[in-house]
């Protein structure tokens, strides 16, 4: 009776603290965001760019037009409130679909806001809408989120919340810094990535032996990794320049952008998060088991431990390609269109870039289960070994 009243004490201490996350993160982070929804820059070309927010207060057309080839392509006139900035109170008049391409889904409707840019040059001034404002639906997910990792995670949701913010400070502070000030992308992704794996392991884990095993798994499990994406990359050519993205990164830092160690570095960071899983449930598995029965040997840990992670690395490998196929789904499509054979789709940069990087952090993960497993082994059998001599 009295281990129920204090698992309910307990759940409801954490539904507070997760509520008060939740309320905290909609009340105090959205006011200081919304101060910061407006900006005016000068571009390289000399012309002036003013951000502000607007609201749809009419549509005064609606229909479609037909492209040259006969697709039917949707369009609005709109009129739109100024919200903030030097044009505020201001109505103008925008139209969408006839410069910028739309779809039925996203044609706006009165009372939607939306980011408005204004371009002023010396012969003219035009406005165009750059995207909706989400502002408020993202921090209230996000707010949702931590709620129910702090609900269900307890304590050790919330060392997992810190590894998340180490993560997004190790790539933002460090990683994405240093690769602006020329620094080689392939060893400043290394060292950032392990920096963040060690970190986030010790926060979320604690410092123990499960822990120390599950980081050096990934400590070699990674390298291994980075040095098959970096073998794979060059052996099939690619050169990184398959995205919108990667070309306005070369329009704005010029022809020495180092797009293929871009590359690499993603492939890198994109296998982080399957190899943490991987090796911290194999090293895990593994300090249970000799607790289980310490007369297990290392040969034994080390066959139970290829048992348990073939399983894991199988849905493992499973995730990471659908979580690539699923992100790369329009270009699919798109290709899929197109009246050529299989083999000419598939060798494509942007198909192939998929691919190597599906298959490079696949490798990574099925060799993350014997290594770990070996190590976290060792270092088992050892530790009860000096324990009981």
């Amino acid at each position: 009776m009295l281990k129920s009243e204090r698992f309910w004490e307990y759940v409801i201490v954490i539904g507070l603290v997760a509520l008060l996350g939740l309320l905290g993160t909609l009340l105090l982070i959205k006011p200081f965001l919304e101060q910061r929804l407006t900006y005016s820059i000068v571009t390289p070309m000399g012309q002036q760019e003013d951000l502000c927010t607007a609201r749809v207060v009419e549509i005064i057309d609606q229909g479609a037009t037909e492209t040259s080839s006969g697709v039917a392509i949707p369009y609005q006139r709109l009129r739109l409130r100024i919200e903030n900035g030097p044009l505020a109170g201001q109505e103008v008049e925008i139209e969408e679909g006839t410069i910028h391409i739309t779809t039925q889904e996203a044609l706006y409707r009165p009372g939607d806001r939306v980011y408005l840019v204004r371009v002023v040059t010396s012969e003219a001034e035009t406005f165009y809408i750059r995207d909706l404002v989400r502002l408020t639906p993202l921090l209230w997910i996000a707010g949702i989120f931590i709620s129910l990792v702090l609900l269900i995670g307890g304590l050790r949701g919330l060392r997992s919340l810190g590894g998340m913010v180490l993560s997004l400070v190790v790539i933002f502070a460090f990683i994405v810094p240093q690769i602006l000030a020329g620094r080689d992308p392939i060893l400043v992704t290394l060292i950032g990535a392990i920096m963040l794996l060690t970190a986030s392991n010790y926060l979320i884990y604690g410092w123990n032996s499960k822990a120390h095993a599950a980081l050096a798994g990934m400590t070699l499990s990674l390298v291994i990794t980075a040095v098959l994406a970096w073998l794979f990359t060059g052996w099939s050519g690619l050169t990184g320049l398959t995205s919108e993205e990667s070309a306005f990164l070369v329009m704005e830092v010029g022809g020495g952008a180092n797009l293929k160690g871009l590359l690499f570095g993603g492939m890198v960071i994109g296998a982080l998060g399957v190899l943490d899983d991987i090796c911290v449930g194999q090293s895990s598995a593994i300090f249970e088991l000799v607790q289980a029965n310490r007369d297990l040997g290392w040969q034994a840990l080390f066959r139970h431990s290829l048992t348990i992670g073939r399983d894991h690395a199988a849905a493992s490998v499973n995730t990471l390609l659908l979580a690539y196929a699923g992100t790369s789904l329009p270009l699919l499509l798109l290709f899929a269109l197109y009246q050529e054979p299989l083999w000419l789709r598939l060798n494509s940069e942007p198909v192939a870039e998929e691919i190597v990087r599906t298959l490079v952090g696949s490798m990574g993960l099925l060799l993350a289960v014997p290594i770990t497993g070996l190590l976290a082994s060792l270092w088992a059998s050892w530790q009860t070994r000096r324990r009981h001599s």
